[in-house]
């Protein structure tokens, strides 16, 4: 059956630089292209009087602020309304033969409902997102002139992931927020900043590889910070395209390596570390790498979460596992005490010992999986924020600083 959208409301108020329309349009058209079926061809109506007699309308009150999820929630469910508060309904996906009741209550609360419409609300979905691995309720808040920089705050705020490294989860949130504002308003795309970072990626290793480490700790710093700054640029103004999602993971996944290699060939007279050699460590270096990764990608086949969501522990040990940022940390404390040795040879082993960490926790959840079921995430539970692993889910679930107010 053809699926219908229609925005009941058009709200004044531009939320990072976007109508309340033209925002809905983007999360639906993104929507469309992640799904398959009727929800990959979503067709607008520009008023009621165009609706034809049949197909299902989601019908969207424009003075309200979505997040995909919740859309999803609503599509999910036919003949059903998203109820806020009291009688106010925000969204409905409804047939057709319902449209006009339904508009007449968006427009008068005194209007009744259809009797055979259910009412749902966001505290019914889904909470846990492994995508940005989190767990809040799926956004749905009214939209004024008022709560502008709160909602702008909001949106901010639920594009971050709540398990990342400590750089970007504690370092990054405030800063990133000021120049994901400017992109936004000089109307910046998310892949011009990607680009950006590409050069910085490639500046880093040349500088790395001539001995410049300041210059190229610099280089490779900014890389990172406009690293969250693309993506968060994406989610809250919905740019997010499947070449920019390549383009982005493409530059993530295989530079941080050379980083590492060249750094430790500027290196001159290096001595051995418990018998490792250069060449020996770059061995190690890569070997770790690869199989960190490989775990990573494999483990989501255990279940519905990946190897950093499954377990409090697993948040935990993301703060510090040997990705980009923890290394950089790593390259930079070896720089101010001016031994650049020691920091590619504590890269090298705590590349290492972090992957053999991960062949263990793999291990462990093929034996989980095999005598309880598919895996799933410790933020799903039941009563996880107040449970016994409600500190966790304190700092876990999803990154405070980055809902501060600016």
């Amino acid at each position: 059956m053809t699926i219908y959208a229609l925005v009941s409301e058009h709200s004044p108020v531009r939320l990072w630089g976007l109508s309340s329309t033209r925002r809905l349009q983007r999360q639906l058209e993104e929507i469309g292209k992640e799904s398959a079926g009727d929800l990959s061809h979503i067709h607008w109506l520009e008023n009621a009087d165009n609706a034809p007699f049949r197909g299902q309308v989601l019908l969207l009150n424009g003075y309200f602020l979505f997040e995909k999820r919740t859309l999803r929630g609503v599509l999910e469910q036919p003949n059903s309304v998203l109820q806020y508060t009291g009688n106010t309904v925000a969204a409905a996906f409804i047939d057709m033969d319902y449209l006009n009741e339904v508009l007449t209550h968006m427009h008068d609360h005194s209007q009744h409902l259809p009797e055979d419409l259910q009412v749902v609300q966001t505290k019914d979905m889904e909470a846990f997102d492994e995508n940005l691995r989190r767990s809040t309720v799926p956004l749905l808040e009214p939209v004024n002139a008022t709560r502008k920089h709160e909602l702008e705050n909001r949106l901010y705020g639920n594009a971050y992931r709540g398990i990342t490294d400590l750089v970007t989860k504690f370092v990054w949130p405030k800063p990133a927020k000021q120049l994901v504002r400017l992109c936004a308003n000089l109307s910046i795309s998310p892949n011009m900043v990607t680009s950006f970072g590409l050069l910085l990626v490639l500046a880093a290793c040349y500088l790395f590889l001539n001995g410049y480490y300041g210059w190229g700790l610099l280089a490779g710093w900014i890389m990172t910070f406009l690293d969250t700054v693309d993506g968060k640029l994406a989610r809250v103004t919905i740019q997010s395209s499947k070449f920019g999602h390549l383009f982005d993971h493409a530059i993530d996944l295989f530079h941080p390596p050379f980083w590492y290699i060249f750094w430790g060939m500027s290196l001159i007279n290096f001595q051995l570390v418990l018998g490792q050699g250069l060449e020996q460590m770059y061995t190690i270096i890569i070997t770790a790498y690869v199989v960190g990764r490989v775990v990573e990608g494999v483990f989501p086949f255990l279940g519905k979460c990946s190897i950093f969501t499954w377990r409090p522990f697993d948040a935990w040990f993301r703060l510090v596992t040997a990705r980009r940022n923890p290394c950089l940390i790593l390259l930079s404390l070896s720089l101010l005490i001016a031994r650049p040795e020691w920091g590619f040879v504590a890269v090298t082993f705590w590349s290492a010992l972090t992957t053999v960490i991960l062949l263990v926790r793999l291990f462990q959840a093929l034996m989980a999986r095999l005598a309880r079921g598919p895996l799933i995430s410790w933020l799903s539970e039941t009563n996880v924020a107040t449970g016994p692993n409600a500190y966790s889910y304190s700092i876990f679930g999803a990154t405070r600083g980055a809902y501060g107010r600016q």
